[in-house]
């Protein structure tokens, strides 16, 4: 019998596309007996992540190889081919190359290469997301912006964006397989196209996608920073295919303290864009990265950030406690104490946490619409329009999209019923 692998993907959705192309290409290459994991580097705890993994995988899977690709393997190949557990390291581009694959039993353990020398995007077509009631779509690959507490431009290289018709057409094959929505995802979504031939923004590609792919019935984008939306944005919010919920880059709320991570909009600009996105569609929630504890942060630029969550009601908020990169220039600033970072998270979170119970609250007696992701003891999760969790009593299919009505709020997840 044929022994199978196993493919752990860490961090962002990104990694999640990687990994079914990584799939496919392991079962056209008849690969079996491997643990493959796809790491993240984007926080120190994402790294110990990585290491759990490693040894979890080697203590229940004790025959099979192990091979660690991702940003932690591309940034810091060594540390992991030192590693007594780890037979293969595979950079971020080999990782999507057949040519690894094909020859795995002749190479050699690290196979990683200079990111920043890729200028073009792998050819690979995902046609299904096994387990996922939702389908991702890679649309660019890497960053050209330095924040200064990022290491991912390390490991992902430079900008480069897949071309209009290409998206299209895996769009076109994501849908004819059954997928009812799909999420635009990649490294900075919204520096889309600056390097393809006519410059098409991130915009103008989910408006090409919805004229064309019209059987397709949620379109999602994964993130996106305020300074680079253009006039072609507000017009798609009309778009009811276009899901009302944007998650924004915009990690802290203090003006001083965006300037010196390197970031290119101020508070203003992020409340001025949420209050003019709310007067053109009211039925509308933002999410948000937030780092609480950034070098020099004093408690009154803290308020800020607590501020910023409070005027633009962000309900779906990613915490990130600041996280030392080695070879970033915040590394070099004056550092926060790890405790009182610990406790500016807590704040941050719990804040987060009522402007979400308010949300919740007031979604009582709303209609929504629910993509199924999991059917359990007769009782239908998933997501809704605004990437709730949400649950109705019936059993419903998997990937179906279903409309029902709120009743009532439990521990963070809507109630509803069919309607």
């Amino acid at each position: 019998m044929k022994k199978k692998n196993n493919i752990i993907n860490l961090g962002c959705r990104l990694n999640i596309y990687e990994g079914e192309v990584i799939k496919s290409l392991i079962q056209s290459n008849n690969i079996s007996n491997y643990t493959i994991i796809n790491s993240c580097s984007v926080t120190q705890e994402a790294e110990k992540k990585v290491n759990y993994e490693i040894r979890r995988s080697k203590k229940n899977f004790p025959k099979k190889k192990i091979i660690v690709t991702g940003c932690a393997a591309q940034i810091n190949p060594k540390k992991y081919a030192d590693m007594a557990e780890v037979d293969f390291v595979f950079g971020n581009k080999e990782k999507l190359e057949n040519k690894t694959w094909s020859s795995l039993s002749n190479l050699n353990p690290i196979q990683v290469s200079n990111i920043f020398e890729v200028n073009k995007i792998h050819k690979n077509i995902v046609e299904k997301f096994e387990g996922k009631s939702r389908a991702y779509i890679e649309i660019q690959q890497g960053c050209d912006h330095r924040c200064t507490f990022c290491i991912i431009p390390y490991g992902r290289g430079n900008n480069r964006s897949v071309p209009v018709g290409i998206i299209v057409e895996r769009i076109q094959t994501l849908v004819k397989n059954g997928y009812n929505e799909v999420v635009l995802t990649g490294v900075d979504i919204t520096d889309y196209g600056k390097d393809l031939p006519g410059k098409p923004n991130l915009f103008q590609l989910v408006k090409r996608i919805l004229n064309i792919v019209i059987n397709l019935k949620q379109l999602r984008l994964s993130s996106i920073d305020c300074a680079e939306i253009t006039e072609d944005f507000w017009p798609l919010l009309k778009e009811k295919r276009l899901m009302p919920h944007f998650h924004l880059s915009l990690q802290a709320g203090n003006d001083l303290i965006l300037k010196r991570m390197k970031r290119r909009h101020n508070s203003q600009q992020v409340i001025d864009f949420c209050q003019k996105v709310r007067s053109i569609k009211k039925d509308v929630v933002f999410g948000a990265d937030i780092i609480a504890g950034f070098p020099t942060e004093t408690n009154e630029m803290f308020e800020d950030s607590l501020k910023l969550i409070k005027k633009c009601k962000l309900t779906h908020l990613h915490i990130f406690p600041y996280s030392i990169r080695n070879n970033t220039p915040a590394a070099l600033m004056p550092q926060i104490p790890k405790h009182i970072i610990k406790k500016r998270a807590k704040t941050l979170r719990d804040e987060g946490n009522r402007q979400m119970q308010k949300y919740l609250k007031n979604q009582i007696g709303n209609s929504a619409i629910m993509l199924v992701e999991q059917v359990k003891e007769n009782i239908s999760y998933g997501k809704s329009q605004h990437f709730t969790k949400i649950k109705i009593k019936n059993s419903i299919k998997e990937g179906k999209i279903v409309k029902c009505v709120i009743t009532d709020t439990d521990e963070g997840i809507l109630n509803a019923k069919l309607i």
